[in-house]
């Protein structure tokens, strides 16, 4: 150990010879304005809006399917896993081009606010291309254990298509949940 000392003994000492405190002083003075711009760029203020740097907000155009599919808050999205596909060059319901939609899926039951009611969704992922890598969003709403397996939201689905690569998922409405009791 002490040749560790030796060694930081003299680097410090060069270190002293070659700068002066008002070097010290004006580099601590640039770091600490450098440090206090970082909030003004751009990357920042797009984060600080909600969204996702690099991708535009998206409207339904339907006022019963209100929210923004880019958004993980969507209402959709109460049970999803995975990278959006409508931040992927899909839409919430369809794959990008150049993938295509697994036949197995997990479901899930969000409430709609426009009406109150309860869709059932089918959580598709969209298999074939690399992943997408844009609008990760994990909300495990509902899920349950790996031994009720289409309810889960952890399994890889891309089974059954030409190729097991993961691109985004989709929430695919399949039709209004029954009340219960009713």
């Amino acid at each position: 150990m002490k040749w560790l000392d030796k060694l930081t003994t003299s680097f410090s000492r060069n270190l002293v010879h070659r700068t002066s405190r008002r070097h010290v002083l004006t580099r601590l003075g640039t770091l600490a304005m450098g440090g206090a711009a970082l909030p003004l760029l751009p990357i920042a203020r797009a984060a600080a809006q909600g969204g996702y740097p690099g991708v535009a907000a998206q409207s339904t155009g339907n006022p019963e399917d209100p929210g923004d599919p880019t958004q993980c808050e969507y209402w959709r999205y109460c049970a999803i896993d995975g990278f959006l596909c409508a931040c992927c060059g899909g839409t919430q319901n369809s794959c990008p081009p150049g993938s295509e939609m697994s036949p197995l899926t997990w479901i899930g039951t969000c409430q709609n606010p426009a009406d109150g009611k309860h869709y059932i969704i089918s959580y598709n992922d969209c298999c074939g291309k690399t992943s997408c890598g844009r609008c990760a969003c994990n909300r495990n709403e509902g899920d349950t254990p790996l031994y009720r397996a289409q309810s889960n939201n952890d399994t890889d689905w891309c089974i059954g298509t030409k190729s097991s690569v993961y691109t985004c998922s989709t929430a695919v409405i399949l039709g209004v949940s029954l009340e219960q009791g009713g």
